[in-house]
């Protein structure tokens, strides 16, 4: 199991390794979605996305023979960074897998900030290679299987609890997902904190490992198909499926279209520069008006911001948004 308290011991270990983001009124937002809105900027985070607490509380976590015997990590983009550049900070090895479909800059960035990067031709396969690694003596950091990583994930929504603090609140928070460690520790962070907020996962289509799930009752493995790499979990995990069954409203699922979209509203009304796993919690927020109606309130994490601008230059043309 996984509680506040595991939380609250994560956010003491992982301060000062990590940056505090901020969680502002996005008065941009509130303008477009017609309800107030709030943002919480992990994409101001240590390597440009969430990922950083996770890793950070797993290295911190690990004994000295782990560390010695180097840590592996398979990663669509986000991790792999965040596992490289925490590594490198702590003075552990790392290798990272990663398919080759992950974006050219993530890649870079992994190996720039030290780590060995292994390329496989997709994600099921870089899973298969890290089991093998992990197998040969390497501690896995899982990039949501693994109670530590979303014990550091939830410090989101701990922290996003402690600063939305004025009277009106928050009724609504979405939350994207992959595998869903981000929303499961922000799922138990916010019924801890603040019980009467509802969660709402979104995924894109072609990376709904767990709406998938969810219908089938249990972990499934999903076929990939989403440009949107960062949330293309080939299944989830049962320790992340059983938290949002548990604690999350529904999970939603919006095409790369509007993911892509998003991405160029969050640049237009919020002036912040986003990745599609970020862009598609906009229209996901307009599905979550439709069911609650007015007097909603939203939280949205704005989970990572590591899209180059010839990558989303590129996706709007291939759909027409330019």
């Amino acid at each position: 199991m996984i509680g506040i308290s595991d939380i609250e011991a994560a956010a003491e270990r992982i301060a000062g390794h990590v940056v505090r983001t901020p969680t502002v009124p996005s008065p941009g937002l509130t303008e477009l979605l017609g309800v107030p809105v709030t943002t919480k900027l992990e994409l101001l985070q240590r390597t440009g996305s969430f990922k950083a607490r996770g890793a950070t509380a797993k290295l911190l976590s690990l004994g000295e023979a782990e560390r010695a015997a180097g840590v592996v990590a398979v990663s669509g983009g986000n991790h792999g960074i965040a596992l490289a550049v925490m590594a490198a900070a702590l003075d552990v090895k790392a290798t990272v897998v990663m398919p080759r479909t992950a974006p050219a800059r993530s890649i870079e960035l992994a190996g720039a900030a030290g780590a060995s990067v292994r390329l496989t031709d997709g994600m099921d396969s870089a899973f298969q290679l890290v089991t093998r690694l992990r197998d040969e003596g390497l501690t896995l950091v899982h990039p949501f299987d693994d109670p530590v990583v979303i014990a550091g994930q939830g410090t989101v929504g701990l922290e996003l609890a402690e600063d939305v603090t004025d009277a009106a609140g928050l009724t609504d928070v979405v939350v994207s997902i992959g595998g869903g460690g981000l929303i499961a520790g922000i799922a138990v962070a916010l019924a801890a904190r603040r019980p009467g907020v509802r969660v709402w996962g979104v995924e894109t289509e072609g990376a709904e490992a767990m709406s998938g799930a969810l219908k089938a009752g249990g972990p499934v493995p999903v076929p990939l198909s989403s440009l949107v790499t960062t949330l293309s979990a080939p299944a989830v995990s049962q320790l992340t499926y059983d938290r949002v069954r548990a604690l999350v409203e529904e999970v939603l699922v919006v095409p790369d279209r509007d993911a892509v979209q998003g991405c160029l509203d969050l640049a237009g009304h919020a002036k912040v520069w986003a990745e599609p796993a970020a862009g598609c919690l906009l229209p996901a927020a307009r599905q979550v008006l439709d069911r609650v109606g007015d007097g909603a309130r939203l939280g949205l994490v704005v989970c990572g911001g590591n899209t180059t601008p010839r990558e989303l230059t590129g996706w709007a043309d291939r759909f027409g948004l330019m």
